[in-house]
């Protein structure tokens, strides 16, 4: 067994929400952080009370603060909704279309403080990535926490019935209980920052952490040349299955596969991966999989992937760094 000392690093890391942030926590306790760097998607960001949201970002940021409230999975431990009661006095006044006094987005009142500032500089010129990184240092983090862009990227959903639904209405509104036809990133304009295009070309090893393969990770990959980038390195990439058992641990991932004609297992995730990852780690409990895996032209590492435990999520971070040596 490799020592500690011996990991390969630097290292990136393509993450989402909760799933990355707690691999996130684990990979920071077996290599310095100052090695690390997290390249998240911010195509579910959204612009509510006129504050500009990036729950990726945020929930990252406060779970590796440990600040996270642990049985959501985001927000602030320790929370009040002070702000969002009283917005309900204006229910009945709202007209119809306006996005004045929306309370279905709930937002913390130590919460609001994050928006307010992120919002605050970017009116003030900063970029998105110049204000992340403010707000990490403020939390006294040591990665690196990058937003995959400073251009606007957005994720929308087609429903079988004909919406068409912003990422959080879709998630957070409807509570991602409407059947999907269509997932489509709206990105054009948009290109991959400066900072994470360098870090994702100059790691020892890029790990794609266990996140929705489609609405996590697909906005990141949906930038102009990531795709690219990644299979020129493919046999330094691992990903990690956010699937256990044919399920989610959390979030709509096994849902949306299916509904998108995926398989929502351990070789959907092979399937969705294989040009960019030469390794899957997948658990232990899909470990009667693994053969078909490697038909696929990807190493399979098994291990325990549900973190349950520090020690846990621990040994995930250790595995993902020594899987491609």
């Amino acid at each position: 067994m490799m020592t500690d000392a011996e990991l390969a690093t630097p290292v990136a890391v393509l993450a989402g929400g909760v799933g990355a942030a707690r691999y996130l926590n684990g990979l920071l306790s077996v290599i310095d952080a100052a090695s690390v760097t997290a390249v998240v998607n911010t195509a579910d960001d959204t612009t509510l009370h006129g504050l500009r949201i990036c729950p990726d970002l945020d929930t990252v940021t406060y779970t590796l603060a440990g600040a996270i409230d642990p049985d959501r999975g985001w927000g602030l431990a320790g929370e009040t909704w002070a702000a969002m009661e009283a917005l309900e006095r204006y229910a009945s006044v709202i007209p119809q279309g306006s996005d004045a006094g929306v309370t279905w987005f709930g937002l913390g009142d130590r919460d609001l403080a994050t928006h307010l500032y992120r919002s605050a500089r970017l009116a003030e010129g900063a970029t998105l990535s110049e204000v992340t990184a403010e707000i990490a240092t403020a939390w006294g983090l040591g990665l690196a926490i990058l937003p995959m862009s400073d251009d606007p990227v957005a994720t929308r959903l087609l429903t079988v019935d004909g919406r068409d639904l912003a990422f959080q209405e879709y998630f957070v509104r409807d509570r991602h209980d409407v059947a999907i036809a269509e997932v489509r990133v709206e990105a054009t304009a948009a290109r991959l920052g400066d900072a994470a295009r360098t870090a994702l070309r100059d790691a020892a090893v890029v790990v794609i952490a266990p996140s929705n393969p489609l609405v996590s990770i697909g906005p990141i990959r949906a930038l102009d040349g990531v795709d690219e980038l990644l299979a020129s390195r493919r046999d330094s990439t691992v990903a990690i299955s956010p699937i256990v058992g044919g399920r989610a641990l959390k979030g709509p991932a096994a849902r949306l596969l299916d509904e998108l004609g995926h398989e929502a297992s351990v070789v959907g995730v092979a399937q969705i991966y294989r040009s960019i990852a030469g390794t899957l780690v997948i658990d232990h409990a899909d470990a009667d999989r693994a053969g078909e895996i490697e038909d696929l032209g990807m190493r399979c590492v098994i291990t325990d992937t549900v973190m349950s435990t520090p020690q846990i999520a621990a040994e995930l971070g250790r595995i993902s760094l020594v899987s491609t040596l």
